[in-house]
This record gives structure tokens, sequence and C-alpha cells, in this order.
């Protein structure tokens, strides 16, 4: 069984890390995830109540600060603990600012330093001391170490700016962390908690889960829709811009589909569910969300595992300018001081929060405009796309078919009549040329007998003691055709084009004007593909098609390392290909379950365009990754060599070290804001 619960106060991935490998070596837990963006803990256990319960127990050993929510799902910026540090810090500063500007003896000053020192730093030199016997040590022992420096040295007036700065520094680290956390939970607050559900003409309130395929349920004005289902009652106006980005409201009657995470506007829906919770259309992109974060971009892999030996070998390094500063001035203080500078410029937060932070941010934006993108390596690889190949139907074409023209070759014949002998043999197919001829016949459709349908040929039936065929004979044809045939001649046909997307024609010039390459890959005749790249603007088409020819192409294609290869489809056939490249766009209306599963980002309302805006939000959330990576390692270097050469003292230090990194954190959530032009 799998649980989900909201951890407070986790404010640093290495202590987050440390926290998810204990809990995975609990004899009771088989699997435990914790999500530090997020702040969620995923735990799989058999028994959750005695999981959760020695969880709990281990967290307040490992990481004391760290309060995981059983009750509640909501997640707390201010909590009692919170405005408790905030007080003992407040109380820290005002005793500091005695020892700093009134005189007083030894004997009076000292004890008042170290208890105006611990009131503000307690946490930070506890973590120090308690990761040091687990044989870790991070960027509490680097401030740590650099209080009790600059005190020995006698530098006490920098030892209590340090930790007062410090300290301001992560409780407005904290609050921008925590703001972006609660943004982030908005945009992915789709899931409906309870659901009206009508039983025996009662109507009764159940969970989501609670309903079965083929159960009514009732949506009112301002409800969010549960479950995918069917309208069998009412008529209403939607707001789907959770699912789809779109802004306008979508209209809906009774016998269309209905997604769930759908907001009713202004009617009483009545819905026959159509799937269970966990396989309808919010459940899934919750889950994409929510697991995003698992596969991690080549630049947060790196980052993560830099940040593992990093404060090692800056503790090495500031032993190494100690050491020169000593051996050049002779002065064992100023050695010390400067070396203690280095440890508190080096401190590495702006890395280990930013980066993520910005993936996430980037992935969150995306899943509120309607691309949802499965993890942050799929986003940093859309931004590096070079060609991106489309299936032809369903993809940039809607898949409906329309009648463009009607042939009699009888002259016994009409072309209303033509169009009625073929309704008759297709009124109960399925197939989309078949749906689009029934739709466009207005005469009734009488009973035929002897209906016989062979699969990729057509409809045999008799009709008026005569024998028909509806389907396709001719192998030679170069368009979208079905035939008519009486008695084995030939006595009419008409003629279908697939409806070009217009989203799609858009779609493809923008890729054009930003450098990428446009491919049609189809299945279908030449002369159609042809011409329908040449009215979206494709760069190339290859037509006849089998999918292990696309999958074949795709290969090649990739044979060039510096050619991304993106690919779009919609249907079962092309998995293999979503698979295989680079990033495999799949469309989340009628798209195949298959391809949805197989691709990296899906389109939940089947708009082209969407890939533009998935191409932008990436490019500009790795533009904001760097940015934080550029931002962070300038200042530090800067301030490292001026410190190292007595140009700046450790007040410096700690404003630069604190400064960026609640700038790469607001940077980060420019992610999170981004419209994409």
């Amino acid at each position: 069984m799998k649980n989900k619960y909201k951890i407070e106060g986790l404010d640093c991935p290495n202590c987050a890390k440390t926290l998810e490998n204990k809990i995975n070596e609990l004899d009771c837990i088989k699997t435990a995830k914790i999500n530090f963006v997020k702040s969620t803990l995923e735990i799989e256990s058999d028994n959750n109540e005695t999981a959760i319960k020695e969880v709990i127990n281990l967290a307040k050993k490992i990481e004391p600060d760290a309060k995981i929510i059983v009750n509640n799902d909501k997640y707390k910026i201010l909590n009692k603990q919170f405005i408790i540090d905030i007080c003992l810090l407040a109380v820290g500063i005002a005793l500091g600012f005695v020892c700093i500007f009134v005189k007083m003896p030894n004997y009076i000053y000292w004890p008042l330093f170290v208890v105006s020192v611990l009131l503000m730093g307690y946490k930070t030199y506890y973590k120090a001391a308690q990761l040091l016997f687990k044989k870790t040590i991070n960027e509490n022992m680097l401030v740590t170490i650099s209080v009790v420096g600059a005190a020995v040295v006698g530098e006490t007036m920098d030892a209590l700016m340090v930790i007062a700065l410090y300290s301001i520094g992560k409780i407005l680290e904290s609050l921008a962390l925590n703001k972006t956390r609660k943004s982030i939970e908005n945009l992915t607050n789709l899931k409906p908690e309870q659901v009206t559900s009508l039983v025996n003409g009662e109507e009764e309130v159940v969970s989501p889960s609670n309903i079965e395929v083929g159960d009514i349920i009732i949506v009112k004005p301002g409800e969010r829709v549960a479950i995918d289902g069917i309208v069998i009652d009412g008529e209403a106006n939607l707001d789907v811009q959770s699912l789809t980005g779109e802004s306008l409201p979508k209209h809906t009657k009774t016998n269309d589909e209905i997604l769930s995470g759908s907001i009713v506007l202004d009617s009483v829906l009545k819905i026959q569910a159509t799937s269970k919770y966990e396989n309808s259309t919010v459940y899934k992109i919750l889950d994409m969300i929510e697991n995003a974060s698992e596969k991690k971009s080549k630049t947060e892999t790196v980052i993560s595992k830099m940040t593992k030996w990093y404060t090692l070998g800056v503790i090495l390094l500031s032993i190494l300018v100690w050491g020169i500063v000593w051996a050049v001035t002779k002065d064992i203080n100023t050695a010390v001081y400067r070396g203690l500078i280095f440890l508190v410029v080096s401190c590495p937060c702006a890395f280990a929060i930013s980066v993520p932070l910005a993936y996430f941010s980037g992935i969150g934006n995306a899943s509120k405009k309607g691309i949802l993108i499965k993890g942050s390596n799929y986003l940093d690889g859309t931004a590096d796309l070079k060609t991106i190949a489309f299936d032809k139907t369903g993809t940039l074409t809607t898949g409906e078919f329309k009648i463009t023209q009607i042939n009699s070759l009888s002259e016994e014949k009409s072309e209303d009549e033509i169009l009625h002998l073929c309704a008759l043999g297709e009124k109960n197919s399925l197939h989309p040329l078949a749906l689009a001829i029934v739709k466009n016949c207005n005469t009734g459709l009488e009973d035929v007998e002897n209906v016989k349908e062979v699969p990729g040929e057509g409809v045999y039936f008799e009709y008026a003691n005569k024998n028909y065929f509806v389907g396709r004979k001719t192998q030679n044809l170069t368009d979208t055709t079905v035939e008519l045939f009486e008695n084995n001649e030939k006595i009419g046909e008409i003629k279908f084009e697939d409806t070009i997307k217009d989203s799609s024609i858009i779609a493809c010039e923008s890729l054009n004007k930003m450098g990428i390459q446009t491919v049609i890959l189809s299945g279908d005749n030449e002369k159609i593909v042809n011409h329908v790249a040449g009215k979206i603007g494709i760069n190339q088409a290859y037509s006849n098609l089998l999918p292990q020819d696309k999958f074949n192409w795709i290969e090649n294609a990739k044979s060039d390392k510096k050619n991304k290869i993106g690919y779009v489809g919609d249907g079962l056939n092309d998995a293999p290909s979503l698979t295989l490249a680079d990033v495999g766009f799949s469309m989340g209306l009628k798209g195949n379950a298959a391809s949805i599963e197989a691709s990296d980002i899906v389109l939940a309302n089947d708009n082209p365009e969407k890939i533009v805006e998935a191409i932008k939000i990436s490019r500009y959330t790795k533009k904001i990754v760097w940015e934080n990576i550029a931002l962070a390692a300038g200042v530090k270097l800067i301030f490292l060599s001026l410190g190292a050469f007595g140009v700046t003292g450790m007040l410096s230090a700690v404003i630069a070290d604190v400064g960026v990194t609640l700038l790469a954190i607001l940077n980060s959530l420019r992610a999170l804001k981004y419209k994409a032009k």
C-alpha cells in the first residue's frame, strides 16, 4: 500500500536525501521517496499505521525540524515552530546588539555573547554536531566553524553578524521555498476530495475512488468533475484551463464526453462514469506531475552529486588558504580569519536548492498550460530539439474525415443515391470513413441482408435483390476514396479529406522560424501526405511507412549525436517511435493509451501548438538554471578571492552567501510565472 504525506521544516536537499535513505532501511518499509521541492514523503508498506509511526520516530532522531503531517494535506507556510524560531532569533539579535554597543566587563560580556550566539544559531550547531557523528559534513558545519573560529581570534562582532545574517537568511530562504511549494501545490490542486453519486434515485457523497464504471454522478456549478464520463443529462459551460491551458469556457451537452478535472460553471450535469478514478484524466495528470522529479536532468544530477563532496572539499581548501596566508603574513589570527571567510562564502545552498526548484517550476508552469512533462530530463531534452517528426492522422489532422466529392458512374444513380447505398453498408461500422458517410446521409437507412465485413477491404451486402460492395478494391488510388460496386460493377465513389488542424499550420510555421526541422512520417499514400505537408509547411514528407519504417528513420536520424529528435504521435503504432525519440510527444485526448504511456510529454488538448510552447518553456527554464549556476559560482569566486587577499571581511562573505541563495531561489520562481509569446 502506498501513502503520501506532507513534510514541514525540511529545507536542505542533502538532509532530505539522508532521511530518505534511512527510512528505506526500516524493515517495515518497501520503498520510500522524498520529493524535496514539493516537500512530500511517499512510502509503500504492508502495514501503513505501524510504518508511519516508525518513520515519524526516525525523522525526530535524524531531522528534528522535519514534521510529517499525517492528517492534513495542506502545506503551512507559517507554523508554531517557525514562530518560536523567529522569537528566539529576535532575542538573540537584541542581546547581540547589547554586546556590540554597550561597554561592560568581560565576565558579563562573554556569557551574554555566548547566550546571544546560541539563541541565534542553536539549530545550526545541533545539526552540525549531529551530522558529524554520522560522518556527514554540510553547510551547518561550515557556519559553526566560522562562528567559533571568529570568536577564538577575537572577532566577536563578526561572529555575531555571521550567525545573525545566516539565520535570517535561512528564514527568508524557508519562506521563499515554502511560498514556491504552495504555488506548485495550487497548480496541481485538481483532485476532488468527494463526489455526489446517484444511487437508487438518492444522492450520496462518496470518495472518487468508490465510483465504478457505469455509475451516475451529479456535478453542480462550481464543482470539479471527479471521473471521466459521458453527459447523460444537462448542458453547461466548463472551465478546462487546468487541463488544456485554454482560457475560454468549453460548452458541453448530452452525449458529450467530459474529462475529470473540468469545473462546471453554470448548470447541473448528470454524468455516467466511463472509467475508475485511477484511470481518469485528472489522476494521470497528477501522477505525471508528482512523479516528474524522479527523473532528474543531467544538470540537476551533476549538482546533486557535486554537493555530496563539495563541503569536505571547501574545508580542505580553507585549510590550504589558512596555510598560505600564514606563510605569507606570519600572522596566525589573520590566516585563520581569512580561512573562515572562505568557509562562509562556500556554502552550497544556492546550487542545491535553486537548480531542482527551477526545473520543477518549469514543469509546473507547463502543466498549467496543458503540457504534461514526465521529468526534468525531458524538459532539458526538449530545449535541445533540432528535428521534430510528426505522424499525420490524428496528430497534424483531426482524424475526422469530411466528404469532398461524390461521383456517380451510373446514369441510373444520382449522387444522393450513391451516398445512400454506401451508408446502408456502413451503418454498423466504426471506421472513421464509415462514420463520415452515415453522418452525411440524410435519408432513412433500411435493413440489408447478408452483411459481411472484410477487414482492410470493405463491406459486402444484399439490398433490393442486388449484391453490393462498399470499400476499396482498386489498388492504385492516390487519395482517400470509398468505392461502391453493384453486382461487381463500379457505380460510384466518395472522396474524403482528413481535416487539417489549424493549430498544426501555426505550430509548424513557428517551429520553422525557430530553426527546427519538421518532418511527416506517415503510412498514408504519397499524394495525400505531400498535400498535407504542402498545406502545413512541413520541410520533408515520407509516405507509405510501416511502424518499423518510422522507427528506422528515427534511428538513422539519431546517428548524428547533435541532431536531437522529437516525435509526435497518437496511435498504438506510434509507441515504438515515441520511445526511441529523444523526446516523445503524445496526444492526451484522443491518443491511444500505449502512446501516452510510451511518450515523455503529453499534450492534454491534442494541440500541436503546445509543442512550441513546451520548447519555449524548456529553453527559458534551462536559461534560468544556468543563470543560477553562473550567479552563485561567480559571486562565490569573487568573494573567495577578495576574502583570501583580505579585501573583504566575514560580514561581506555571509551577506554574499545568503544574498546569492535568495536571488537564485527568486530567479527560479520566474520559470513558474513565464508566459511564452
